[in-house]
């Protein structure tokens, strides 16, 4: 049976906001986006994050989990269920792990509380593995399609990293660069200026080896970057940079055992583009998704194709992107959905945990945050749709 919060919005009250809204603006492409909603990346799985789910909404879950199973032929629950945790660690189990538990927490919302997210999402966007969630939940992707995509991709990616270290005998991985907001262009320009051919950054450099090869994988927050490839070659960066490039950032080891955003992984590009040829994309879908490559939405099918391909080399632009919804789109609700706090903390830490009139971070890992959660996006939104 369907839950329904006191608070929480009847279809009909539904309606009455999507009128708003239409008066509000005359045409989609003069709409603001009020309401983000985005979705984790690697690194943030655990063993048993689905059964608090499972236990809360057995009627929703268990067929869920059922279905991606069938779709992978590969019990995939039962790993994130049971672990062990080195087996849900690995790259093909982690990612589509991560995805569908993502989705799964979305179909509860869905199911069990009504939520419609072509009535309340106005745009998504997901944090590097997260972008898929994001495009299936936005319409352009179909979930068997994405999830078996991520499932091939995550094996390709994982093989990259195998192949690599049997080479080189080095370890990879990632690495956070923590400093503070006003250094941060700075150590960007001067890790640049190290990793010329030679140094090893470029995807199109033939003078270094891919596996040499040292990446800025992510570009999170207006303090925090990530460094992807051999922690060797990391580590001769951060003497240089410290050395002579007059930046000491805190380095922090992420969760990850594979050098994603590398040039590393350009067979999972590859893959991607093959896959993606002729995959079933579509194009317009119900609402806007922000691309981690350009940090702004999906122009086109081909844009999107393209960019999501290149994605698996590229830097991901989340501060970009937050910056982009933040002060030119004027998001002012942003919801967070999947396993793990990464997410809304890189995001907190942008817009701030603001509660000013009908705005808000807010963040669905637990079934214990759904209901005070929806009721605080109504209550805003009540707010935001007074003030027009």
């Amino acid at each position: 049976m369907t839950r329904v919060l006191s608070t929480f919005p009847t279809r009909t009250s539904l309606l009455r906001i999507a009128n708003a809204r239409q008066r509000c603006y005359a045409t989609a492409a003069e709409s603001s986006l009020r309401t983000a909603l985005f979705f984790p990346g690697h690194g943030v799985q655990r063993v048993g994050m689905t059964r608090a789910w499972l236990e809360a909404y057995p009627s929703t879950v268990r067929p869920f989990l059922e279905e991606t199973d069938e779709i992978l032929s590969y019990p995939l629950s039962k790993v994130i269920a049971d672990g062990p945790v080195n087996k849900l660690n690995e790259t093909e189990n982690a990612q589509p792990g991560i995805m569908a538990t993502s989705i799964m927490i979305l179909r509860v919302l869905e199911k069990e509380y009504g939520l419609r997210t072509d009535e309340k999402i106005d745009v998504t966007l997901g944090h590097s593995l997260g972008e898929y969630a994001a495009l299936v939940v936005a319409g352009y992707l179909e979930y068997p399609f994405a999830l078996r995509m991520v499932r091939r991709r995550a094996e390709i990616m994982a093989e990259c990293t195998r192949q690599a270290a049997q080479e080189s005998g080095s370890t990879y991985g990632m690495m956070a660069l923590v400093c503070e907001p006003e250094r941060l262009e700075s150590l960007i320009a001067t890790i640049h200026q190290f990793l010329q051919p030679g140094a090893g950054s470029k995807v199109d450099s033939h003078e270094v080896p891919a596996i040499d090869q040292v990446l800025i994988a992510n570009i999170n927050s207006k303090n925090q970057i990530v460094l992807s490839g051999s922690f060797e070659r990391i580590k001769q960066l951060l003497v240089q940079i410290r050395e002579f490039g007059g930046h000491d950032p805190r380095a922090v080891e992420i969760k990850s055992n594979s050098p994603f955003h590398s040039p590393i992984m350009i067979p999972a590009m590859a893959y991607m583009r093959k896959i993606l040829r002729d995959g079933p994309v579509k194009f317009p879908a119900n609402m806007p998704c922000i691309s981690n490559v350009s940090g702004l939405p999906f122009r086109s099918k081909d844009d999107l194709k393209d960019l999501l391909s290149r994605q698996a080399v590229e830097t991901v632009r989340w501060w970009d992107s937050i910056k982009y919804l933040d002060q030119t789109a004027k998001v002012k609700r942003w919801l967070g959905v999947g396993p793990g706090k990464v997410g809304r903390n890189l995001v907190g830490k942008e817009v701030g945990r603001s509660f000013a009139k009908g705005g808000g971070v807010w963040a669905i890992s637990d079934p214990r945050e759904v209901e005070p959660t929806l009721r605080a996006l109504e209550e805003t939104e009540a707010e935001d749709i007074s003030s027009f």
